[in-house]
């Protein structure tokens, strides 16, 4: 069973910075492409960024890029969301999924994901 464990929320000032973990157990992590979203009360889940199985690519939502940075550490089972000039709109819960499928194009949508986590709180203060 593979479950998805994500840490690293909390507070921060506009403009501050936050660093998302998300652990992952299970033997096969390195072959999943690994997805973070984000989702307000009554709203969609949106797709923030994802990484390819071996990190050779990447790709972000406008909203983010520029500002935060997926990673991933395949030794360590955990996939990670630099969030950098963080701005009051970015105030959400934050999900880590992964993908089991090996998607022509990087998944962005929720229902390409497998797996799912909790979530995280992110409060951006203004």
């Amino acid at each position: 069973q593979v479950q998805l464990v994500e840490s690293g929320g909390g507070l921060v000032q506009a403009g501050g910075s936050l660093r998302l973990s998300c652990l992952v157990s299970g033997p096969t992590f390195s072959r999943y492409s690994m997805g973070w979203f984000r989702q307000a009360p009554g709203k969609e889940r949106e797709f923030i960024s994802v990484i390819s199985w071996d990190a050779g690519s990447t790709y972000y939502a406008n909203s983010v890029k520029g500002r935060f940075t997926i990673s991933r550490d395949n030794a360590k089972n955990t996939v990670y969301l630099q969030m950098n000039s963080l701005k009051p709109e970015d105030t959400d819960v934050y999900y880590c999924a992964a993908a089991g499928v090996s998607w022509v194009r990087l998944p962005t949508t929720p229902g390409q994901y497998d797996y799912w986590g909790r979530g995280t709180q992110v409060t951006v203060a203004s």
